[in-house]
């Protein structure tokens, strides 16, 4: 029995790994069917329009709740953000799933040079209980 402790260790550690691998997975297609057109491949935004995602304070920051609110709600107010003025308006996504948006978030807030935590569903389930 102890020589097969550390095989179901490699093998749990393997599944969690999977797990949050396609995870990136599902929220990088979400990404790339909503919010790419606006955002950009690279998360660079469009000047004055459509606010960068990579490097965004909001975005690695731990408001977790506004982020959530925008993607269920969709933005139409001028915003400032990191010294810059954005203006366009961001189309709601009243549809997408609590395991949705927390994989869209977790894709963003974990791509490019952004380094910050993923997004569980509890968070998520958790911002939507904040209205």
């Amino acid at each position: 029995m102890a020589k097969q402790l550390p095989i179901l260790f490699l093998s749990v550690l393997f599944f969690t790994v999977s797990v949050n691998a396609q995870d990136l997975v599902k929220g990088k297609k979400i990404y790339e069917t909503r919010c790419l057109a606006c955002h950009q491949a690279d998360g660079g935004g469009v000047p004055n329009m459509n606010a960068p995602l990579d490097g965004s304070s909001n975005v690695v920051g731990n408001n977790i709740a506004r982020l959530v609110k925008i993607i269920k709600g969709g933005y139409s107010e001028k915003i400032a953000l990191d010294g810059y003025y954005y203006n366009n308006v961001m189309t709601a996504n009243p549809d997408l799933k609590e395991e949705d948006i927390a994989n869209v978030l977790s894709y963003v807030r974990t791509s490019w040079s952004n380094k910050a935590s993923k997004v569980t569903v509890a968070q998520v389930q958790a911002a939507q209980r904040k209205k």
